[in-house]
């Protein structure tokens, strides 16, 4: 199975990206999670970004606040799919983190969840690498089938409280 990349702008992300890794860890796909900087450290990004493929990498997941330009470096330094996880804070509260994740130019695409959205960046990142690996899209479908369970519970709850009223 290939690996994800969670890359991260600053370590002040960890608290909101570890449920990215907590949910690829879940699904049972290897992870690395790492500190780079796409203006701090701009040729390790770039580096990690080139090599990835080489590494076993399959989906790249960068996470980055304000200017929020990581995906878009780690978009232009190679092919495999970038999942933005835009992050929360700065003066427009994360508004302007969203807007650099998805305006990106034409032909360096990069796919962006909600601002803080690191359990739906790695629930992507899985059904990415689910299109050829059979057993991790069973995973995903008994995950949707849990979901499901848990609503149908909830309601069966509600209707029952509401006939006791």
């Amino acid at each position: 199975m290939k690996k994800v990349a969670v890359i991260m702008g600053s370590d002040s992300d960890w608290p909101v990206v570890k449920a990215a890794c907590a949910q690829l860890a879940e699904f049972g796909i290897p992870y690395e999670a790492h500190i780079l900087s796409a203006h701090r450290t701009p040729a390790a990004a770039a580096e990690f970004a080139r090599s990835a493929r080489r590494a076993g990498f399959g989906v790249l997941i960068c996470a980055a606040g304000m200017a929020a330009h990581l995906a878009g470096a780690f978009a232009g330094n190679s092919t495999l799919p970038v999942i933005g996880i835009p992050m929360k804070g700065g003066a427009m509260d994360g508004l302007d983190a969203l807007l650099s994740t998805v305006q990106m130019p034409s032909g360096i695409p990069v796919a962006a969840v909600a601002i803080n959205g690191a359990k739906n960046a790695a629930v992507l990142a899985a059904q990415i690498l689910a299109v050829s690996d059979d057993d991790l899209a069973a995973k995903l479908d008994q995950a949707r089938i849990a979901m499901a369970d848990q609503i149908a519970h909830k309601e069966a709850k509600l209707q029952e409280e509401l006939t006791q009223q």
